[in-house]
Formats: C-alpha cells, structure tokens, sequence
C-alpha cells in the first residue's frame, strides 16, 4: 500500500513508520506544524508540537530512507481544538483534546489530504488495535488509546493503519533502538501538547479574563468561597478548592454553572451518578439497541457495565438501531466523578463499538 506515515518527532510514530517500511509499503513521512509558537511547546515530558519534536521527525525519517513533509495545521488546530477547548471550559464542560485532536484534525484533516493525495491510508503510532476495521484496546493497557481513537467512523478507520497495538512500550522502544532511531529513549509527551507548564487553570485566565463567583456547599446551601472563574474546576476535583472548613468531610465539585458562575461542591458520595446521557454517537461497530456492554467515561478511567438506550427527540422516528440523538446509559453500579464534556466510549470486551459526548451525569436510583 501508499501510506502517509504521521510522525509527531516521539518514539510511537518512528517506530510505526519503520514497521510499515519494513512491511513493504510505500511510505512518505508528514510531520504536523501545530503550533503557531513551536519553540514554546516543549518543556522535559510537557508539550509537544516543538522545533525540537519537528527536528526529530525529520530525523527519522532520514533514517529510514524515506520522503518527508511538513504541513502546517496550526490555524486549523487552533480553531477545532485550542479555541473548543478554551470554549467547552467556559461553558462549565471538561473537554478531551487528544480526542478533539484525533477526530478534527489527524483523523480528518489529514487523513482527507492523504486520501485526495492518493495515499491508501494513513499510519500513526497509537496504541491500539486495529484488524479488519475492528478498533481494539491494545495489549499494552498502561498505554492504551483506544478511548481517544474511538471517535473515528467506519470509514477513517478503514483508512487508518496502526501497527502498535500488538506490542508493548518497551518493545517499542526496543525495536527503536534496534533499528538506530534517535527518538528510542525520548520521553512520552505527558498532560495537554499546547500547554507546555501544565498550569490549565493559569492558560484558561490568560484566554477568558478572571470571572469570580461563589463556591457554594450543596449540603447547607451556604457560599463557603470565592474563585476567580468556575472554568478553573472539574467535576470530581478535590484539591484547590479553598473553601471554608465544614465538617470535617472532604467536598468534591459536584458542577459547575457558567451562566451564574456558580461552583457547587459536596461530599464525595454526592458524585455518584448511575445515569449518563450524551450527544449524538459515532458508532465504529454499530450495534442495536438497547444494548448490555461495559463504558469507559474518561480517559484512563474505570470501566463499567451498564444497559444503553437511544435518546430520540419529540418528533424524531425511535428505532433500534444506532441511530437517534444520543444514548442515555444506565450503569450496574454508580460511577463518581463524571464530568459532562468528557467522552462516553462502549466497549464489548476489548473492542471498541462508538463514542460520544456525556451532557449530563445525574442518580436516578
């Protein structure tokens, strides 16, 4: 096959460039411009994106005789990931940017062009499985991106390539070596890529000013603190709320209401929800409904068994299959912490069936 291999300048995407090579395939390598101040983008572990990472993938692809290209994304990254990530904080939602990243981005933008270039696919170095269409875990769970993959339809994971997920994170770095990349022992890209220092809280104020309001405690209603902008907190956070002592008891953000900017917090059993509904799905491997599976509601997080039923609107034709305006998950037993914005991803055992956007978490009981 032609393939267009995306190299982010780390080891994942060398090494899955080098098994392609080696596989047979004609290859070209692209490395993504998508920072509009690269050399900012880059500190130890943090970040990514950089002048540094961009030298790196060039590297690479030197090393194994390859043709390479930059494009220049920025702008586009700009729009459907930073200003949706400041966007979501704003309007009291946690938002998953590697999987906005992977939907808007290297999944579409890219995957498009390569396409239209006349590329058979696109290979990257996520950990995952991919056979016959059929998006996977990958057998190296520590390192798993299934649940930031499974926004891709049908149709992009039939262009997509991904030969890492049958190997572990230390194979990789060992087949790096092997095979003279540079990037063998680079450290892993940690946290959010455009938010180089980690301090999300201290990005979010540069982009929407300082918005105060009242920390509010759900048990007794009384306002036991301030904060400069509710889009400083997450559902399920405990540390930096600086609220007035209560009782003793831990308080936890329970939500977050951005029109009055009111940030409710209580006690840790008071997040539990057995209860999810999201927005509109995108099934990889549609399935009928209702449907008895396991759901992952963040990134790294628990899994859990839950029934799936479709949310139709008033006026729209209810079916059992995947279609409707989104799922309303019903969980076997509560899951705390869940945080509207995040991602609602189904599993059946470990392959992936569809995701979607969690609007609201709430126990019914």
């Amino acid at each position: 096959m032609k393939l267009l291999a995306a190299l982010s300048g780390g080891v994942d995407s060398a090494v899955a460039a080098a098994l392609a090579v080696e596989a047979g395939h004609e290859v070209t390598a692209v490395h993504l411009a998508l920072s509009e101040a690269p050399e900012a983008l880059r500190s130890g572990s943090r970040g990514c994106c950089s002048r540094e990472d961009a030298r790196d993938a060039a590297r690479v692809a030197d090393v194994l005789g390859i043709p390479f290209y930059v494009w220049d994304l920025a702008a586009q990254f700009r729009e459907d990931v930073i200003d949706d990530f400041v966007a979501e904080y704003a309007a009291g939602r946690t938002p998953n940017p590697c999987l906005r990243c992977n939907e808007k981005v290297k999944f579409a933008a890219v995957l498009d062009r390569a396409l239209a270039l006349g590329f058979d696919a696109v290979v990257t170095g996520h950990h995952a499985r991919l056979d016959n269409g059929v998006l996977s875990r990958s057998v190296d769970l520590q390192k798993d991106q299934s649940y930031v993959l499974a926004v891709l339809s049908p149709s992009q994971l039939a262009a997509t390539v991904l030969p890492l997920g049958g190997i572990t994170k230390d194979e990789v770095r060992r087949l790096a070596r092997e095979r003279g990349l540079g990037v063998a022992d680079k450290a892993d890209s940690h946290d959010i890529c455009f938010i180089a220092d980690g301090d999300t809280a201290g990005f979010l104020r540069t982009a929407l000013g300082e918005q105060p309001g009242p920390v509010v405690d759900a048990l007794s209603g009384a306002v036991v603190g301030h904060h400069d902008g509710a889009y400083g907190f997450t559902v399920g956070q405990r540390r930096g709320l600086k609220i007035d002592k209560q009782d003793g008891v831990p308080r936890y953000v329970l939500s977050i209401e951005p029109v009055s900017r009111t940030v409710t917090v209580g006690t840790q059993e008071a997040l539990d929800v057995d209860t999810v509904r999201t927005g509109a799905p995108v099934w990889s491997s549609p399935r009928a409904l209702p449907l008895a599976c396991t759901v992952q509601l963040r990134a790294h997080g628990m899994v859990h068994d839950c029934t799936v039923t479709a949310m139709v609107t008033a006026g729209a034709t209810a079916g059992a299959t995947a279609s409707g305006d989104g799922w309303e998950l019903r969980l076997t037993d509560p899951a705390r912490g869940v945080a509207p914005g995040q991602a609602a991803v189904l599993y059946d055992g470990d392959e992936v069936l569809g995701s979607a956007t969690i609007r609201e978490a709430l126990l019914i009981g």
